[in-house]
């Protein structure tokens, strides 16, 4: 599952044990980026802060199905499988049409987002391909393009912290070696209402 030493579900005691009931999906299913924490829970519990705050919290405005979508394409710059793979499965759901799914897919692994995106999506995806692959390079031109698209500051902020988190989360995966073995692809923490509610289904 990784290449350094995690706690499996059942053998968790204390803490761990707590956190893994919080995050736990069907017949006590961890996620593998989250059991590689195992040996600092506390980085868990930082780890899933800012994702479920990120992604999954109804103050968003952005749909997130968009935002599921920018994390895709984001592992995809990024080369990590385990985030594409986990987070097209969830974008399919919630975009709940397989044609559109699989054309966003066909359009990432391409790289040529146009061919699915216009207006102020592309714009969003175009500002995630320069966060994450030169970062030193962005500028105020780009939040300017932003909003000239349609997004207001706090949407920006949004499409920012989305980069940035999958950013974040690849790096943990792939300096890791995580692999998707056991994982059940595409559950997310889905009561945006509640931000303290991080069981995956």
């Amino acid at each position: 599952m990784t290449w350094i030493k995690t706690i499996p579900y059942e053998e968790a005691e204390g803490q761990l044990k707590k956190l893994y009931d919080k995050v736990k999906g069907p017949d006590n299913n961890v996620d593998n980026i989250l059991m590689s924490h195992s040996l600092r829970p506390h980085s868990l519990v930082g780890h899933m802060a800012i994702y479920k705050n990120v992604l999954h919290n109804n103050n968003n405005t952005i749909p997130k199905w968009f935002l599921e979508a920018l994390g895709v394409y984001v592992s995809y710059l990024n080369n990590c499988s385990y985030c594409v793979e986990h987070h097209y499965n969830g974008m399919k759901r919630l975009v709940n049409n397989d044609e559109r799914s699989a054309l966003i897919r066909t359009s990432i692994e391409k790289d040529e987002m146009s061919g699915v995106f216009d207006g102020k999506e592309l714009e969003a995806m175009n500002y995630a391909k320069k966060l994450t692959k030169d970062p030193s390079a962005c500028s105020e031109e780009d939040i300017k393009k932003l909003r000239s698209a349609g997004f207001d500051d706090g949407e920006i902020l949004e499409i920012n912290q989305v980069v940035s988190y999958f950013c974040y989360a690849n790096r943990t995966v792939l300096g890791l070696g995580i692999n998707t073995d056991g994982d059940i692809l595409g559950l997310s923490p889905n009561d945006s209402n509640d931000p303290d509610n991080w069981s995956h289904s």
